[in-house]
Order: C-alpha cells, then structure tokens, then sequence
C-alpha cells in the first residue's frame, strides 16, 4: 500500500472515531499520561494546547486499537467510546459488534446497550475470547500482555486506557516505556504511555488529525540507557580510513550514542515495539576489540536480563564476539533468538525482523549507505537502501554522507541531549523560535545549517503514513507560510543559518506535499505568466556512446509549473531520464546567491509522465550511455518556448524571433559545443550562424591537439550560472562558468581580441587523460597546452598576450624557480 494511501486510511479513521464530536471536555481530576508515537500506522485522536497526545489510534497486522491517557475517560467520553468500539470492530460490519467489557469498567457495557453493539462484562479477555473487541485498562492485572498483544494481531481490537505517570513514580528504577504493563501491550502498536503528565482542559475536536509544531517532543533523555552503553567506555577508536555513514535519529524514542564534534551520528539506539535496536553505520566494527566493553554492554542491553543466544549473521562479527563469554551462535535469522545481528545490506527477512523486535527482541545492525548511494544512482537512499527497509520504522535512517573514522570521545549520558545536536529536538526549538520567539542558544544557530540537511534528507523518506512525519509536513508548511521563504538570488544573497535552513526545507517540502500548488507563492513570490506552447513534438535521434547525454528539446518549463509528456515505448524502462533545469552544481556556500539545488530529475518508466521544477528550468531528455534511437518522437503538454540554436538546422530567419523567446535561458548548439547562456545575451546575437563556424574550428583545434576524429562522441556542453560550486569555472559535464562569462562566449571579436583563456583551459581539462597526468602537480598545467594552441593557431593571439603568466619573462622566471 502507498504511503498517501496510508494516510487516507488514518484519516477515514479518524474521522469514524471522532464522529458527531465537536469537543473533548476534560477537565476534572483526572490526570492522563501523554502518549508517544513510533512507527507508520499510529497517529493522535486528541492532542492538549501544547501539543500533548492524550488520545491514539493505530493498525497492528489485522488488527486496530484506541488507547486513551486515563481509564476514567472510558465513562467520561460515552460518545467517543461508543464511536471507537464501533471502529475497532470493523466499521463497516452488517453485524452486531461483540464487545468483551473488563469487570471493573461495566458502566461502559450498559453504555454500550444498543442495537449495535453485544456487550460482556468479563473477568479478562481469557472468559470471552472470540469477542470482535475488548474494552480494559493499562495496568492489566488479571491477564498475560502477550495474550492481548496475540488478539490484537489476530484481528481484534483493543480499547485501552490509563495513565502511567503515577506507576513511573512508584517505580523510579524501572524504564515506563518499556516495564509499564500497558506498554508491554500498546507499544506492538506503536503507542507508549509516558511518564509525563498530561494537560486537563476543554479540546477542541479537529476536523482532520490534529497536528501541531509542539507535538512529538518528549522530555525522555534516555540517561539511564546511555550510562548503561557507555559504562566504562571513554572513547570509540575508529581509525584506519574507513567511511562511516551519518545516521539521522528522528524516532521519538531513538537517540544518539556516538556523535562527532559537528553532531554526525555514526552509532544510535533505540526502542521500537517491546524491544531495542543499537545500528552502527560500519559494519566492519561491530565486535571491534578497540571497543569491546561498548559490545558487552551493548548485547546486555538488547538482550535485557534474559540470557538468550545472540544469532550473528555476520562472519567477522561472530570471530570477535565469540571470544566476549556471550551466548554467540553464527545462524541466520531465527524466532527463537534473544538478540539478532546483521548486515544493513538486505531485506529479505526485513517484515521477520521487525516483528522480532516488536515483540521483544533486540536487534543490533551495521552498514553504511553512501557507497550503495553511489552505486545506485537515481535511486532514494532514505526509501530504497536495503537496511532502511528495518530502520525508518525505528526511527532510525543511514544516509549517504559519510563520516571518516576518526577517535571519537564517547559522550556524557547527561549533555546528550543538552549540549549536542539532536535532530527533533532543535527542529522543536527551532519552530519555537520561528512561531513563538524563542531564543537559541549559540550552540544550536551553530547547528542550524545541519538540521536543514536533516530536514531535507527526512522529508525525502515520503512517509505520509507516519505520525511524526505529517506533524512535520504541517509544521514545516506553517513556518514556511508564516516566515515566508527567502527570495534568494544575487541582490538578496542567503547569509544566516535561519535563511539556509528555509531555503533548504521549502525546496524539499514542495516535492512532498500534499498541496504544492497552494504552498508555492509562499515559495516563489515573483513568478510571472510567460506564453506557452501546446502538444509540442521533440524528435530525438541519438547515438551515445560509453557516456549518457542530455538532449535539448529548446523548451522551458516556469517555477512550479507541471507538464505532462508522452513518451515512446522503446524509450520506456531503459534508464531515460527526464532532467528540468541546466545548472547541476549544488551548492553548500555560506553565502549562497541561489538555491543550493535548481534542477530536478525524473524516471521515466511509463509512457506518460509529469515532470515539474519548484525553481523552473530548461527541459532535457538524458539518454542513458550505449544507446541508439532515431527519430522517436516525444510529446511535451504544455511549456514556455526558450531560444534555441541548432547549426545546421535552424535557418536565420526562425532564429529572428526565436532570440526573443521569453524564457530566461538560451542554448546555442553547434557541431561539438552547446552553449547555455542568459537569454539577454543571445537577444542582439543576428549571426549565429558566423559563431557557430568560430566555435566549430576552435573545436576542431582542440579535437586536433588531443589526437582525437573531429566529431566528438559526445557535444562538450558550457553552462553558465550565478554561482557554482567552486572556483570561477570548472571542468566536468556541463562545465561551468560564471554567467558574467556569457557575453565572452558569444562573441566573435572578444574572442579574437581579446581570447577566451578561461573557457579553452576547462575545455583542455575534459581532454586530460590520466596515463599522461601526475595528479596534482600537473592537473593545473596540462590543460593549458589547449589554450596556447587555440589561441595561438585559431584565434592569433600570442601566448604571453593570452595570459599573462605565459610572458616570456614569467616562463624564464619559472624555469630558474625550478632548477
């Protein structure tokens, strides 16, 4: 089931449970608990003024359940009681519900005396267990959890209620997540009773569910668990050039372990169901000896008193720990285990093994996900990656950036959550300060430009069926609709944490939501209409070679318009992309002129496709390498027409009122070069013709010096842009230059005037080979044998004219530097 279908489902929900309700009055002596979330199929029914749960719902297998923070809201909510039974028991059932009524709440069964409904009052679930659902608290006394947990999945349902507040102070050394009874039975379902106290008011009944910036924020600082990890633990020593991946901790009940200075996670634990998980992000240092008192402790904890056999899938690990006076066996996955461990790098057992720990298992698992990131371009790390199949739902997630070993300094279990970065809670603080105007603290601005990557990367898990994940769509949309999103560009330059951190969200947040259209003029202000044109044909013949190639199709779409294009078949399903935007350098400047990523790629596995680019940008179809296609013909709905250039094809006339085409980048294509500059420059541009013979026998100097056949496998491309990503230009596909670089390009008589040093330099990089290069010492060099000969040979300029390191003086100069 897709994720957006999901959050339909928890809506339909929603909307039965709180049927006819227009408020939720509370008030009165009862004290409830707060309520946590985890995982995909959990979500609030009630939440205070301060963004508490009181109030859950959520899936378990076939089974549903409705969890309320106090019993006596069995009695004071009939009419929410009544609407919940009614769900719990299949909401569309012809049948009478039958309802097994725990014996101290039989107010609720002669509540429930109606035509619907076949009420019991039972000692325990045992006296009547084919009931369709079963009403009682969460401090189960006269049954085993394990029963209700058994019901549950089976396809019963569940309503429970209760506070664990009042047990957590009476039981001080024992963990309420995980020791409370109530827990050992909602948390399979992904809802825990805290040991918070809730707030006693009149709510307000939401029309959908309810959200709100302050909701998913716990005071749990898990201390207890981290100084049981970290006994006797000074230091973790990952040395030795190995590359780690950063772990994103965003589950309400995972937090960090190990954290470099700059708040990379590289080790994390957490609570999930009724058992624990511990992921390292290498899994070539699980069983290190470097640190075998953390592995101790660490399977301790997981396995959680029981004395169970650790199942280690992983030989090296298993040659480590078997020597550590543990009850190690090398075994695949089996049931019967006390504690798992595995590699991130499969999920064929990933449903087994999450159920292993949602019933009580620990899980220990290693790997890291940017080599696989690389390996798998166009995919999604966050959704795609094997081991986040098990770990998204923990709240857990490996990412493709990387952290290079290093001797880390284990943390105080204490200043985790204080002093160090962690992802919800300065996401908390952070809308606090956008919504309310609270200060940060320096620590936290100083880690402000890592939660909008963290934010970021998120939002591309598309989890809409998660709770936390929709709190943060809607809190997110909130900050951005009240703050509004920087309008960068190179007047209003990006310089502040805040500014970084709303340009990187809003980007990512209108892929994802549910509502681009109604988000976008909070994201884009300036956006003028431009005249389109419609069902217009692209005809693509191509012939690439060991390299894949952008093909121009001289369209151009605006920010945040959608088109839709018709694809051929025999482009269907063979790695064709989609491209919108021609400027690929992402940017991570802390001044930033534009946003950090401008272009967007789509897949195209289907014959029709839509494709869209918050920021707009030049359409391009990217034909994969190795590929021959003739005259296919593509379809683009609707698009603004951008000018467009093609020696050989396009005459002088069209090319007169095609230079005035209102989109705001021009291409300029000839034999072996395609130029993307402003369209400002190419408006008084009347001979392309002529410029296309200039930069054709500068190309075929070029081609000549490097000893290659005059037609280049694939057409050198130059874009410009209003920043890059390093240096003034640089090499690569496209290269990249500065756009005040432009004008230069297109133009005959600066070019033999005053020559195009920079240009030819980059182009001579692309010509470099490495059987010939003495990395770095001639990487910088080399390239410039292609600038002194076209300038000297094409354009009649001198060397020494050229540049003025290459005077003869400067060479003499050099020389004797050298000897």
């Amino acid at each position: 089931m897709s994720k957006p279908a999901v959050h339909h489902m928890h809506e339909d929900a929603y909307m039965c449970v709180m049927k006819g309700l227009t408020e939720l009055d509370l008030r009165g002596s009862a004290v409830p608990s707060t309520l946590v979330l985890t995982g995909d199929h959990a979500f609030p029914l009630a939440t205070s003024s301060k963004g508490q749960i009181l109030m859950a719902a959520s899936m378990c297998h076939k089974g549903r359940i409705v969890v309320l923070g106090h019993e006596s809201y069995l009695t004071a909510c009939p009419s929410l009681v009544e609407n919940a039974v009614t769900w719990l028991g299949g909401a569309h059932s012809k049948k009478p519900v039958s309802v097994g009524v725990q014996r101290k709440y039989s107010n609720v069964a002669k509540n429930l005396s109606t035509p619907h409904f076949l009420p019991k009052v039972v000692g325990s679930l045992s006296d009547s267990p084919d009931v369709d659902v079963y009403v009682t608290d969460a401090y189960i006394e006269d049954e085993k959890p394990k029963d209700l947990v058994k019901f549950l999945k089976a396809g019963g349902g569940l309503l429970m209620a209760g506070q664990a507040w009042s047990w957590a102070k009476g039981h001080p050394k024992q963990a309420t997540l995980i020791n409370f009874k109530g827990n050992k039975v909602s948390g399979a379902a992904g809802i825990h009773f805290c040991c918070i106290q809730g707030d006693v008011e009149c709510l307000p009944v939401s029309p959908k569910i309810p959200t709100s910036w302050m909701t998913g924020v716990i005071d749990e600082d898990f201390v207890k668990d981290l100084e049981f990890l970290l006994r006797g633990v000074s230091q973790f020593e990952f040395q030795g050039g190995a590359l780690f991946s950063e772990i994103l901790v965003h589950g309400s009940l995972a937090f960090p372990i190990g954290i470099t200075d700059d708040g990379g996670t590289f080790l994390a634990g957490a609570y999930y169901g009724q058992g624990r998980v511990i992921v390292i992000s290498h899994e070539g240092f699980i069983g290190s000896k470097n640190i075998m008192q953390f592995w101790k402790n660490a399977l301790q904890w997981l396995d959680e008193d029981r004395n169970g056999v650790v199942g280690v899938a992983h030989d090296k690990a298993f040659k480590h720990l078997k020597t550590s006076g543990l009850k190690c066996e090398n075994t695949k996955f089996r049931k019967d285990l006390s504690v798992y461990i595995c590699t991130a790098y499969s999920a064929k057992e990933a449903d087994e093994i999450l159920e292993f720990v949602e019933e009580g298992g620990g899980l220990l698992i290693g790997g890291h996900a940017w080599y696989w990131a690389q390996t798998h371009p166009g995919q999604n790390p966050l959704t795609d990656f094997p081991g986040n199949k098990i770990l998204n739902k923990m709240g857990l997630s490996l990412l493709e950036t990387s952290i290079k070993g290093a001797l880390f300094k284990a943390p105080m279990p204490s200043h985790v959550f204080k002093d160090m970065y962690h992802f919800r809670h300065l996401l908390h603080r952070f809308a606090g300060y956008v919504n309310r105007g609270d200060k940060l603290t320096k620590e936290e601005e100083k880690h402000l430009k890592k939660l909008s990557k963290d934010c970021a990367s998120y939002l591309k898990m598309n989890a809409h069926g998660c709770c936390f994940y929709t709190q943060l769509l809607s809190s997110l949309t909130d900050i951005l609709v009240m703050s509004g999103m920087p309008q960068v560009c190179e007047s209003y330059p990006v310089k502040n944490p805040k500014d970084h951190l709303l340009l990187n969200v809003g980007t990512e947040l209108y892929k994802v939501s549910p509502d681009p259209d109604t988000l976008l003029p909070h994201l884009i202000k300036n956006n003028p209409v431009m005249p389109v044109l419609w069902n217009h044909k692209i005809t693509i013949t191509v012939n690439t070679a060991n390299m894949p190639e952008w093909v121009s199709t001289g369209l151009y779409l605006s920010p945040g318009m959608k088109t839709y294009m018709a694809i051929p078949a025999e482009l269907v399903g063979k790695d064709w992309k989609v491209q919108v935007g021609c400027q690929t350098d992402v940017l991570d400047h802390d001044k930033l002129l534009r946003p950090p990523c401008v272009h967007q790629r789509f897949s195209i596995n289907k014959e029709m496709i839509q494709v869209w680019n918050l920021w707009g940008g030049l359409i391009y179809l990217v034909a994969p390498k190795n590929t021959q296609v003739d005259g296919a013909e593509v379809i683009v709905q609707m698009a603004v027409p951008a000018p467009y250039y093609k020696a050989g094809e396009t005459t002088l006339s069209e090319w007169s009122y095609l230079r005035t085409a209102p989109a705001p980048w021009a291409e300029l294509e000839f034999d072996n070069i395609i130029l993307t500059v402003p369209t400002d420059v190419v408006k008084d541009l009347e001979r392309p013709d002529e410029l296309a013979e200039h930069w054709n026998i500068m190309m075929n100097a070029i081609a000549d010096l490097a000893a290659r056949p005059h037609k280049f496998k694939r057409k050198e491309r130059v874009v410009t842009d209003v920043q890059i990503s390093h240096g003034w230009m640089h090499a690569g596909y496209p290269i990249m230059m500065h756009k005040a670089t432009a004008p230069h390009l297109v133009s005959v008589e600066h070019a033999k005037k005053n020559g195009l040093w920079g240009p030819i330099h980059e182009l001579g990089h692309n010509q470099q080979r490495a059987c010939w290069e003495f990395p770095p010492h001639t990487t910088e060099g080399t390239c410039n044998l292609w600038s002194v000969y076209v300038h000297e040979t094409v354009l009649g300029i001198s060397r020494g004219k050229a540049h003025p390191n290459m005077t003869k003086e400067c060479r003499e100069k050099r020389t004797k530097e050298l000897r």
